[in-house]
């Protein structure tokens, strides 16, 4: 069902390549988060350092 892979590179996952079409930037450490719209609109990227408290106030913003 999971199996690691590649963010970053030539070799990069479909499902990152978009995200990071959308917000542009190589992926430099693991708990980088994106928030995607239900429409499927990428909304935001956060970094493996931010709390959740920020990734909660971003989320309530689109409920």
């Amino acid at each position: 069902m999971f199996a690691k892979s590649d963010v970053n590179g030539p070799d990069t996952n479909p499902v990152y390549q978009w995200l990071k079409a959308t917000i542009p930037g190589d992926i430099g450490w693991n708990f980088t988060k994106y928030l995607v719209s239900k429409d499927g609109q990428v909304v935001k990227r956060f970094e493996p350092q931010e709390t959740p408290e920020t990734i909660a106030e971003a989320l309530t913003t689109l409920l």
